[in-house]
């Protein structure tokens, strides 16, 4: 009898919950004001739910959709999303690659992916982000009226089905803040030390904040991603700049919305918190940490435990992976055990090391070895140049291959990550990954 009442009260506090997700998500659809209490909290180390529980990040990332990277495509040279449109518009042409990169916003992340996702026992996507999306920049296509909004949107709208959580994350940001391929920078972190570059940068993500103010689906807004790397030699001066940055950013956040959480990263690939000296200047503040290597131990996180239990702010590993198994899923032991939420890098991409694996088409190798050949002068660019017909074909298929549908589940990643392997979502291919599921 007991057990029965408690079942009882479970499914009342359930449904209570879901009934208030759905009245806020109606309000925040009509625009209408949302109360503080209906989005996610920071209560000291933990996130707090509407509900009153603990919300504990488990998810993954949708990187290489809105800021592509070239290793994604197998590229080695041309590994940002400035470069990558400079080798599709050599091979095919500057408006042939706008309508490539429409097709590919509207088919690599779908409904079916978000739907996947969930299904896996994920709670929480993180959403990497071009600034220029948010623009009128030359940036995937369109030279005007970009698609920023309307994108994020889609996402929203499929997490709100699926009762999953969304990071924004500005991947990169106007200048550059990371001064490498990832920030699609040139080469140094000019956002660190232009005016102009910073108030773009706020701007931004005022006007991010104002349209999404009243959408309690959206976790929190991570500032910028990465700052600072590792090859300056005035990486002190640097890191010093970073935390007034952060300081504009979410003043100009707070401007329009007063209650989402805004995510702060460290300098040197999201690792060095020591420059990051005040942690209470917003109560709405959480810390991203990265990793992708050495020991799976607490021990070699050291460093982030210290600082989350000195600022008594939650800790969130934003990146992780590309690593074995075995490493991972002793990782996430160590991240669950030590409260450290995590998204693994990254949902899809070619080949493997991810959730959905792109199996890409034979024309690709020809794509792939254009990319890597000399083009320092027009004439080594017409020396490498492969058949122009060949080239749309594989541009074309790759489009195709990157469909939820033809996509491989990468099963022992899925469960390596610490999550499982959603057979029933597979349609036609139930029995294909029911046949992987038991090889590994």
């Amino acid at each position: 009898m007991k057990k029965t009442i408690k079942n009882l009260c479970l499914f009342c506090s359930l449904l209570l919950s879901g009934c208030l997700f759905n009245a806020c998500s109606q309000a925040a659809d009509a625009g209408e004001e949302v109360p503080a209490d209906a989005f996610v909290r920071v209560k000291g180390p933990d996130l707090i739910k509407p509900d009153g529980t603990k919300l504990y990040i488990v998810g993954t990332n949708l990187g290489n959709w809105l800021n592509p990277e070239g290793y994604m495509f197998g590229f080695q040279r041309m590994t940002s999303p400035r470069l990558i449109n400079e080798v599709f518009s050599e091979l095919v042409g500057p408006y042939e690659t706008a309508k490539f990169w429409k097709s590919f916003k509207d088919n690599y992340i779908t409904e079916d992916d978000i739907h996947f996702i969930a299904a896996s026992g994920a709670n929480t996507i993180r959403l990497p982000f071009h600034y220029k999306l948010f623009t009128d920049e030359d940036y995937m296509g369109l030279t005007s009226n970009q698609d920023g909004f309307a994108r994020v949107d889609s996402v929203v709208k499929w997490a709100k089905a699926n009762d999953l959580y969304v990071i924004l994350d500005m991947h990169d940001a106007p200048g550059g803040q990371t001064g490498d391929n990832i920030d699609d920078s040139f080469g140094y972190p000019w956002l660190l030390e232009n005016e102009k570059a910073q108030q773009v940068f706020c701007d931004i993500w005022r006007n991010i904040a104002d349209y999404y103010k009243n959408e309690p689906v959206i976790l929190g807004y991570e500032l910028i991603n990465e700052p600072i790397a590792t090859y300056f030699d005035n990486q002190e001066e640097l890191n010093s700049k970073l935390q007034p940055l952060h300081k504009k950013a979410v003043a100009a956040i707070r401007e329009v919305d007063p209650n989402h959480i805004i995510l702060i990263g460290a300098p040197q690939w999201n690792s060095n918190f020591s420059p990051l000296t005040d942690t209470d200047y917003d109560p709405q503040l959480m810390f991203t940490c990265h990793r992708y290597g050495g020991p799976a131990t607490a021990e070699a996180i050291e460093g982030f435990i210290s600082f989350r239990d000195s600022s008594n702010r939650p800790m969130y590993m934003g990146e992780i992976g590309h690593n074995t198994d075995k490493w991972q899923a002793d990782f996430v032991k160590v991240m669950k055990d030590n409260n450290i939420g995590y998204t693994f890098w990254p949902y899809k991409k070619r080949d493997n090391s991810c959730m959905m694996g792109i199996v890409m088409p034979e024309e690709w190798e020809e794509v792939v070895r254009f990319a890597e050949a000399p083009n320092h002068s027009f004439q080594e660019i017409r020396d490498a140049q492969p058949d122009r017909v060949k080239a749309r074909v594989a541009l074309d298929k790759f489009l195709e291959q990157c469909k939820f549908a033809n996509c491989e589940p990468q099963v022992s990643y899925i469960n390596s990550i610490g999550l499982k392997m959603p057979v029933e979502e597979m349609g036609n291919n139930r029995a294909e990954v029911a046949e992987l599921i038991k090889e590994n």
